[in-house]
């Protein structure tokens, strides 16, 4: 098997490794990395769960499935997984804030994933619409939360969040 050194940024960290070409992004920031937030289940681009974000040449952060893309074409990418999304100092993104308060996840196997698709729909002050944000939760399974909390986290990202006891 053919292996190639490849060197991204992964949470503002540099990283540099030598691979196998057929080595999934997905699979080599938890095995090789330990970011283990990039849950991998499908692998085949359906669930959602391996979600991360991938900026390249100076471009905004996209969310892509890294159960889908080979780690050597993430070479000299930044790439922000669910590990990175929180503030240096601990504090929650406003995406992850959101889910929590809306009780947006239960078993956590999918939130990584939504809430890195999320970050990435909402980055540098980006303000989809409601249905936008919906829409892109079609692009993930969760089975414990019906989605209801997350939609609730969503109108919040929003400002279009119902007040407290009229939840849909």
């Amino acid at each position: 098997m053919s292996e190639h050194r490849i060197e991204l940024t992964v949470n503002g960290r540099r990283h540099g490794a030598t691979v196998e070409a057929r080595t999934s992004l997905g699979e080599f920031l938890r095995e090789e990395l330990g970011y283990t937030g990039t849950h991998l289940a499908c692998e085949h681009g359906v669930c959602g769960a391996c979600t991360v974000m991938l900026a390249e040449n100076g471009k905004g952060g996209q969310a892509v499935r890294s159960c889908l893309m080979l780690a050597v074409q993430a070479d000299g990418a930044e790439v922000t997984t669910i590990e990175g999304l929180a503030e240096a100092d601990g504090s929650l993104h406003p995406v992850q804030q959101a889910l929590r308060d809306n009780y947006g996840l239960q078993c956590g196997f999918c939130t990584p994933g939504v809430a890195i698709t999320l970050a990435a729909l909402t980055a540098d002050g980006a303000r989809p619409e409601v249905e936008d944000l919906e829409a892109a939760m079609s692009g993930h399974i969760c089975r414990c939360t019906g989605y209801q909390g997350i939609r609730r986290a969503i109108r919040q990202l929003t400002g279009t969040a119902q007040p407290a006891g009229e939840h849909a």
